[in-house]
This record gives structure tokens, C-alpha cells and sequence, in this order.
């Protein structure tokens, strides 16, 4: 007997009406089921080779939620497009809002992202990026937003060798198995839970080391190594003046780990800004300083914006990209900055309960090879390039500039 991927269908199949099945001697019933429903949502499933992490008999110290889905999916997207200059009154800044404003209004709205932020940070070079992030779980959508909306288009068209800033654009885009979701509240939707036909679901898959693993549909038949080992680039890519893309191995991990506080008050407020915050800024500085020996290809800590007034809220959120979802374990489990973060996170939860307006979460995406990066004009550090796999200077094709399909995947 054989296993075949099988889904609920959403989409009306071809075959004739009354037109049956070829009758094949010796023929099994089938196929397997490769997805299954919790309550009211719709989970992939495959039958387990590889060992679960779970221990025997674990029961949770907290309460905690994962995204689930009311339909089956294809592909999941999350598409980062940023802009990279001197600072926030940079004349750059103006024209490029112009433009997110315009993907979201109108005939150029068509496509628009289900769910999208604007947020911003300061990079290792003290750049001031600011980021327009979107979510789809439409792939063709967010192919024809590549393709027409004015933002990538932008994107496509500046010139490297003249403008005087930087761009950088990185899509996310994996299939259902190679996603996993936490919440430590279901009160709020964060990221990819903004999207509509999603729900925060209760779970006890968490609480022990490998429990995110476990929660990846993939992990039960696939370990999710690397191919090659992590090593840094020999020498910097040579990216100011030029349009670069830039990709990295199979199986690299990317987290987006969010922390909300804009409902804290008094004693709360406090705890989170004088003792969470700072062990959280603790954990992510031994991430950029030991990136070689911990896997970390880039770290970002983003602070959310106002989409109107582009006032900073209180809330962050942390997008790194791991060579591969075992580094992001080894020090989630080993070490003593990640401990502090958890500790407390879990004992602030359990003296609170639902009273709790500190909220922490995460998304984690595992790559598959196909994923690239594309940086116009930006300095060496930015992103993946100190550790891509290989990085390719992309041509324009005519006046006009690049295509905005090469960038999507």
C-alpha cells in the first residue's frame, strides 16, 4: 500500500460527471489522509517516522495556542519590502510610503496582502530601516501583487548603481508542513493569525525542548538537517552599487518572535520594561555576537509602527534567520539567555492568568531551497549576505528594470 497526499477539496476537480474509477485487480482502497481537522480547523498530518520529542506523560506549566486554519493551503507567504537610508526624515521615506499606501487602496488594492505592518529598526550599521510586511495564504495573489502592485514594482525598477539608499526585499514562502505557531494569549491576532480563515486554537504541544519541532506537521518524516555545514562567507559580498540576490541552505529556520505590551499598566508595565526586556535583549545580543557558533544568519529586533501616524507602539518583534531549526534549538535549550526569558515569561503567566496583558509569541518558517533575498545598494551586513550559499548580481532586463517575478519566488 502506498502513501499519497490527499486533501479536502476546495476547488471543483476536472473529471467528467459520472465517469468512475479504472478498475485495477488487486487494487487497495486509498489514499491516506495527509491533513486532519481539529474542531474547526484544518491541520496537515503524516503518519510518524521520526521520533516525536514530546517526553512521556508531559503536561504543560502554562496554557498556550497555535494558529489553525479553516481550509487546506498551498503555500503560506510572508514578504518583508524595506527600505534602507540615513534615518527617518530621510527624503527617501516619503516616496516609499507613497507607494505602501498605494498597494492597499484601490485597483492596486486587488492583490493586496490579507494581513500587513509597517515597522522599523536600526541595523548593525546604524541604518534606519523601515519595513513593510505582508501575509498571504494566497500564493497566486501575492504573485500578481509582485507583478503589479506599485510597491515591488519600486522595487524592481530602482536603479543600484544611482539611488542613494538602500532596498531590500525577502519572501517567505512555504508550504503548511513547514510552519508552526505559539501563543501565549488567543485574545490577539499576530502575523499570520491577522489573516482571515485562521483561528488561535488551545494545544499541549509545548512546554519541553523540541516542542516546536513537534508542532512542524514536516518533522514527523522529515529531520529538517542541513545539507552543508554553517560556515560564514570568506569575504564580504560586494553589495553597495549593485542589485544582488542572495540565497541561503535547505532547511534554514525563520522566526519571528513577538512580544505585545501596549495594554500594560503599572506593576505589569514595569516587570516587562526593568526585567523581560532586558533579558530579551540579553538573549538576542549573544545571538548576533556568538553567530557563528550559534547558526544565526541575521537578527532583527523591529519595532511596530502606527500605520497612519508611524508613532512607535509598544510592541517588537524579533525576525532571525537560523541556519537551521536545531542551531535556533541548541540555544533555546542550552543557554542561560534563553532560560531567563522563559523562566520568567512562564512564571509572570502563572501569576497573572488571563489577567496577563504581557503577550509573547512566534511564527518559525523552515525553508525550503528555493527561497531567495533580494538587496539593492545595501551595505555588506544586511540580511543573510554574510552567510548566503551564493550570491548572484541580477542584470536588468531592459529599461524598465528586473521583473518582480524573480523576486518572488
Amino acid at each position: 500500500m502506498s502513501w499519497t497526499p490527499d486533501y479536502p477539496r476546495t476547488v471543483p476537480e476536472r473529471r467528467p460527471p459520472g465517469q468512475g474509477h479504472l478498475a485495477v485487480p488487486g487494487a487497495r482502497p486509498g489514499p491516506y489522509r495527509a491533513g486532519r481537522r481539529h474542531a474547526m480547523s484544518w491541520t496537515p498530518d503524516y503518519p510518524r517516522t521520526v521520533p516525536e520529542r514530546r517526553p512521556p506523560g508531559h503536561r504543560p506549566r502554562a496554557p498556550r495556542w497555535t494558529l489553525g486554519f479553516d481550509a487546506p493551503l498551498s503555500l503560506v507567504t510572508s514578504d518583508y519590502l524595506a527600505l534602507q537610508c540615513a534615518g527617518p526624515d530621510d527624503p527617501a521615506v516619503g516616496p516609499f510610503l507613497e507607494r505602501v499606501r498605494a498597494c492597499h487602496t484601490g485597483r492596486d488594492g486587488a492583490d493586496a496582502p490579507e494581513a500587513w505592518e509597517l515597522l522599523s529598526f536600526t541595523d548593525e550599521a546604524g541604518r534606519h530601516n523601515l519595513v513593510h510586511l505582508g501575509y498571504w495564504r494566497d500564493a497566486t495573489a501575492h504573485a500578481r501583487w509582485l507583478a503589479t502592485a506599485p510597491l515591488p514594482r519600486w522595487f524592481a525598477e530602482l536603479d543600484a548603481a544611482a539611488v542613494p539608499f538602500g532596498a531590500w526585499h525577502e519572501v517567505v514562502q512555504v508550504p503548511l508542513d513547514r510552519v508552526e505557531t505559539i501563543y501565549s494569549d488567543p485574545r490577539r491576532a499576530f502575523g499570520l493569525a491577522a489573516c482571515p480563515g485562521t483561528r488561535r486554537e488551545s494545544m499541549t504541544v509545548n512546554g519541553y525542548f523540541g516542542a516546536a519541532r513537534d508542532r512542524l506537521p514536516l518533522s514527523a518524516i522529515d529531520p529538517l538537517e542541513a545539507a552543508v555545514p554553517h560556515r560564514r562567507r570568506a569575504r564580504p559580498a560586494a553589495s553597495e552599487g549593485r542589485r544582488l540576490r542572495a540565497e541561503c541552505g535547505h532547511n534554514t529556520a525563520v522566526i519571528r518572535s513577538g512580544q505585545y505590551w501596549q495594554q500594560a499598566e503599572g506593576e505589569q508595565l514595569a516587570d516587562y520594561t526593568e526585567a523581560l526586556e532586558p533579558k530579551l535583549m540579553a538573549g538576542m545580543a549573544h545571538l548576533r555576537e556568538a553567530a557563528d557558533a550559534e547558526g544565526t544568519l541575521s537578527l532583527r529586533v523591529m519595532t511596530s509602527l502606527d500605520r497612519e501616524t508611524l508613532r512607535p507602539l509598544r510592541e517588537t518583534s524579533v525576525l532571525g534567520h537560523f541556519h537551521t531549526l536545531a542551531a535556533l534549538e541548541g540555544w533555546a535549550a542550552g543557554h542561560a539567555t534563553h532560560a531567563a526569558i522563559y523562566e520568567h515569561a512562564i512564571a509572570k503567566n502563572r501569576q497573572y492568568g488571563e489577567a496577563r496583558t504581557v503577550v509573547t509569541w512566534h511564527e518559525v518558517f523552515v525553508l525550503p531551497r528555493t527561497a531567495a533575498f533580494a538587496y539593492v545598494n545595501c551595505h555588506p551586513a544586511t540580511g543573510i549576505l554574510p552567510y548566503a550559499t551564493s550570491v548572484l548580481a541580477v542584470e536588468p532586463d531592459g529599461p524598465a528594470g528586473d521583473s518582480p517575478a524573480a523576486y518572488g519566488g
